[in-house]
């Protein structure tokens, strides 16, 4: 007995992808692989006339229920698990291969919403983009490395249909959506700001470890919820003592000037 990917819980997502064949493309590649969910991100040319002939009669339906969105954070707030996928290697990018990741994404799958997001054709996804995924994978090529997007598409989903592991795998609980992460992590930096714990010059340099710790702990709403009670809490008494603070002075030098009246 063998578990695999729950694939109705998988979503692609092409960001501002260039050409509709392309879009056409990838809708074929996803149904031969038996995944029918697809947002397209503010395309460059949306038209459906080409989309439809690439995609092919038998696909039509998955055509017409895709998503039009113009925003990728927005598109992927109600995700609870993001793959984004790179061409580019080094930096602080580290990258996983398809056949790993979509082992991972077993047991992931059973009770979380997963998006599978792909960039643009000529530069992928932008530093600010990848930020946004919990995971990235790189798609290993021979010298020659530009794949078409449709490929690179097809690729990710031959390995999610493919990935199995024994029965019994890793439970892996319902995580926290990428909305309630990211608004975590917005609301964790302004207070570390405050606190003089990060540099306000650069805070998104400071905050790359701490949001890689957050998405590789795979972290429940529950959790989440209780980190921004806490970042709360911070945050009202960082502000109480600083009231105090002010209240003590303005005592002071009023007592200080009421004894040398005296």
């Amino acid at each position: 007995m063998t578990e695999t990917v729950k694939l109705k819980n998988i979503t692609i997502v092409l960001n501002q992808p260039r050409y509709p064949e392309n879009i056409g493309a990838a809708v074929r590649a996803m149904r031969n692989m038996g995944i029918d969910r697809l947002i397209v991100v503010d395309p460059r040319d949306y038209d459906l006339e080409k989309i439809r002939k690439m995609a092919t009669h038998g696909c039509l339906d998955t055509v017409a229920a895709i998503q039009r969105q113009t925003d990728l954070k927005a598109a992927l707030e109600s995700f609870h698990y993001v793959i984004g996928t790179t061409a580019r290697l080094g930096g602080q990018r580290r990258t996983g291969k398809p056949d790993a990741t979509a082992k991972k994404i077993v047991s992931i799958s059973q009770e979380n919403q997963v998006a599978v997001v792909f960039g643009r054709e000529d530069r992928g996804l932008s530093n600010e983009e990848l930020r946004l995924c919990h995971e990235l994978v790189h798609i290993p090529t021979a010298e020659f490395s530009s794949l078409n997007l449709a490929q690179a598409v097809m690729i990710m989903c031959y390995e999610l249909f493919n990935a199995c592991v024994p029965s019994k795998p890793a439970f892996t609980p319902r995580m926290a959506q990428r909305r309630e992460l990211d608004a975590m992590l917005d609301q964790l930096r302004d207070i570390l700001i405050r606190i003089s714990y990060i540099n306000p010059e650069n805070p998104d340099y400071w905050m790359h470890h701490l949001r890689q710790f957050f998405t590789r702990i795979q972290a429940r709403a529950r959790e989440v919820s209780i980190i921004r009670g806490l970042i709360r809490q911070v945050d009202w008494y960082a502000e109480k003592r600083y009231r105090d603070g002010r209240r003590d002075e303005r005592n002071r030098i009023m007592g200080k000037g009421a004894a040398e009246c005296d």
